[in-house]
């Protein structure tokens, strides 16, 4: 026997019998590789039900009573970091101590296919959990984006939904009602009820627009003034007057209603761009230790030698 025909795994040298060839074996033990992924997922499960019930607890709808936001913020990234940590290295591990055993391979390569097994449960593990919370993830990614992207007419269109349902049922809440009855307010309120509601929602509608479009123009002011001032009482100028006053404060409204709809939205983008971030550093931290894991369960593996029965040696 030549010294080609001698290979070292670890500091022991094993023969390489006549006709077998390592090349032509696969490097994978897929049994070991799906019972580490299915491990780690298992584990990731437990440990986030874990964290749920935890974050649950620890919160409070009463002021100062729970944790603040910014705590709970932080703790919830250091265990989802954790979660995939120790999920990851178990699901690692598990997989380089149930891989076939490599007679004949030398120790670099033994440390790499460890290393790939330890990955590949890891990889495999992520898959199968992105499949049952995809939705999820996808709905806290695209939270932000989606607020973001409806925001430069959402106080008009709050507004317009609340036109619209007002003319439909009269029970309706609309953000407008507050300054088309206050147009129309009199001392000597008519006794007619026909008219006023159609003039109402003709208000209603007229203000509507004219806050989406961001001006109120002159022959609405004219047909508004005079519908004022014939159920009012009040005279053409003081009619236009009243009309110039409340709709300022509608458009002030509107202007507010806008601004916290953006100051949601950005929360909104900032809390999904941070989860975004921490997840991304979680999974890497579970793809490391699972690697690392799976090479100190390999090592596990091949410490465990079983030597010949003394009966058996020549």
């Amino acid at each position: 026997m030549t010294e080609s025909d001698t290979l070292a795994v670890g500091t022991r040298p094993y023969a390489q019998p006549p006709g077998i060839h390592a090349g032509n074996i696969s490097g994978v033990s897929w049994a070991a590789v799906f019972a580490g992924a299915a491990t780690a997922a298992a584990l990731a499960l437990i440990l986030l039900m874990l964290g749920v019930g935890l974050g649950f607890s620890s919160i409070s709808p009463w002021a100062g009573e729970g944790l603040s936001a910014t705590t709970i913020t932080i703790s919830t990234a250091v265990w989802l970091a954790l979660t995939q940590i120790i999920a990851s290295g178990m699901g690692g591990y598990i997989a380089g101590r149930l891989r076939t055993k490599w007679t004949y391979i030398h120790t670099d390569e033994v440390y790499f296919r460890d290393t790939a097994h330890g990955m590949l449960s890891w990889a495999v593990a992520t898959l199968v959990t992105a499949a049952f919370l995809g939705s999820a993830v996808g709905g806290l990614l695209g939270s932000g984006v989606k607020a973001a992207s409806s925001v430069a007419s959402t106080s008009v269109t709050a507004m317009a939904t609340g036109a619209a349902a007002s003319a439909n049922d009269a029970k309706a809440s609309n953000p407008l009602d507050y300054f088309t009855d206050a147009l129309f307010r009199s001392e000597n309120p008519s006794s007619t009820t026909e008219n006023a509601d159609q003039r109402h929602r003709e208000a209603s509608t007229i203000l509507m627009r004219s806050l989406s479009t961001g001006e109120l123009s002159a022959d609405d002011k004219k047909y508004l003034s005079g519908a004022i001032a014939q159920q009012t009482g009040l005279t053409q100028a003081e009619a236009e007057a009243r009309i110039d006053k409340l709709y300022k404060q509608a458009q002030q409204e509107a202007e507010a209603l806008k601004t916290k709809t953006q100051e949601a939205a950005d929360t909104a983008r900032k809390a999904a761009a941070i989860a975004a971030l921490w997840v991304f550093v979680s999974l890497l931290c579970g793809a490391f230790f699972a690697s690392l894991a799976a090479i100190w369960g390999g090592r596990r593996r091949d410490a465990a030698f079983i030597d010949e029965p003394v009966h058996m040696r020549a």
